[in-house]
């Protein structure tokens, strides 16, 4: 747990009243982990007798973190956010629907697939080139969100923001759709790579986040076409701590220890490597950095109020205010981080899959599972109920493991 400064969504005198945000990365497959955090918390709040209301205000998301955060929102009337549910759809996942490759979606759009196809609010929806079959991903984003239930906790204040990450394709700028309660605001940013814009968050958004480059394919909402925000904007903290929230769950979806280098003579990397490399470098990797800044802020403020008069300290406040657009106030911060590497897992994983099995297996094989690090494409793909089952109980492991620091993170805020 770490504390830092955050930007206030208004600058009312007093303690600040506890607004609880969760922040939720991308990573494919990965996210299984990210339920079995959330579902640990519940359960040790629900035993500590915390569990009055549902214990957070603002959900952020981008990529599978968008679908998850969505899920929050839809379910925020309810304590225990249908987390029974939420893991049922992910152990129901198999490789043969969700992992099935498009030749045809390679090479443009598939008309087939588009035509005639219509989303809850009776548009086209159109797609772009990609190497999976997107119907699955669709049709379990648009069935198990209950997309009306969300509407009505956002007009009710039960969320306080929903705020979905998408980067648009042609400018290159991170989108930030963001469903508000009423009074509620997000300060706009003075950063230009980001654009945040008010709006109902339905399938469509969520579909677009999670557009994983290649592998799902671009979507389009109001003539413009997105893809995965984990591209440039894969842990949105800022929007979170801009829609109010002064204590943060955040879960990156890489451990904290790199992979000890391979005794053996490296072997030139094939593409599957390097997908996987990329794929660690563009949603997995930002994370750490993103909280390293936020504990390096936190040392600052903490030596400037240490060492500054209330006037320079004024001073400087009202600069930071200028630079970014609003005020700072400290905010906490709870990490949860994967004990065991994805990557490794998902390789032990994959030794197990057959023929039967499909691409998966397929996948698997190109690389002849050789080492830890070959696997990470792997693992952002394997949409399997077995495989998820394994993060989900990895992820409730590592709350256990730290239950004690769950309930005084959590305090009165669940109760």
């Amino acid at each position: 747990m770490l504390s830092a400064m955050a930007p206030l969504a208004s600058s009312s005198p007093g303690p600040p009243k506890p607004v609880t945000g969760a922040v939720f990365s991308g990573g494919g497959a990965r996210g299984a982990y990210e339920v079995g955090v959330l579902s640990g918390i519940l359960d040790v709040l629900s035993r500590a007798g915390r569990l009055e209301r549902a214990p957070f205000d603002v959900c952020c998301g981008t990529s599978v973190g968008a679908i998850h955060a969505a899920w929050l929102a839809a379910q925020s009337h309810r304590p225990d956010f249908a987390m029974k549910e939420l893991e049922g759809a992910w152990t129901e996942l198999t490789l043969r629907r969700f992992l099935k490759v498009d030749p045809i979606g390679l090479l443009g759009p598939s008309i087939l697939r588009a035509r005639g196809r219509k989303n809850h609010t009776g548009n086209s929806s159109r797609v772009g080139r990609a190497a999976l079959d997107p119907t699955a991903l669709n049709d379990l984003i648009r069935s198990r969100i209950p997309w009306t239930q969300l509407r009505h906790n956002i007009d009710a204040a039960r969320m306080r923001a929903l705020v979905i990450s998408a980067l648009h394709v042609q400018s290159g700028r991170t989108m930030l759709f963001a469903d508000l309660a009423p009074g509620i605001r997000l300060p706009t940013t003075k950063d230009a790579r980001r654009v945040a814009v008010s709006t109902h968050i339905d399938a469509k958004h969520v579909l677009a986040s999670a557009a994983l480059p290649v592998i799902f394919p671009p979507r389009e909402i109001d003539g413009a076409y997105y893809c995965d925000g984990g591209v440039r904007f894969n842990t949105p903290i800022a929007p979170a701590l801009r829609a109010g929230a002064n204590r943060l769950l955040v879960i990156p979806l890489l451990s904290g220890e790199l992979p000890k280098a391979s005794p053996r003579r490296e072997r030139s990397p094939s593409l599957v490597f390097l997908l996987g490399k990329l794929f660690n470098a563009l949603l997995l990797d930002p994370v750490n950095y993103d909280l390293a800044i936020l504990e390096r802020i936190n040392r600052l403020v903490r030596t400037m109020e240490s060492v500054l008069d209330a006037d320079q300290l004024r001073a400087v406040r009202e600069v930071l205010s200028q630079t970014r657009g609003v005020p700072y106030r400290p905010v906490e911060t709870l990490v949860f981080r994967p004990s065991r590497d994805i990557g490794s897992l998902a390789r032990d994983y994959a030794s197990q899959l057959t023929p039967r099995d499909g691409p998966g297996w397929l996948l698997a094989r190109l690389d002849r599972l050789g080492s830890v690090w070959d696997t990470d494409l792997l693992s952002f793909v394997l949409f399997d109920g077995d495989f998820a089952r394994g993060l989900i109980d990895l992820g409730r492991h590592d709350v256990e493991r730290r239950a004690d620091e769950v309930i005084a993170f959590f305090g009165s805020v669940a109760g």
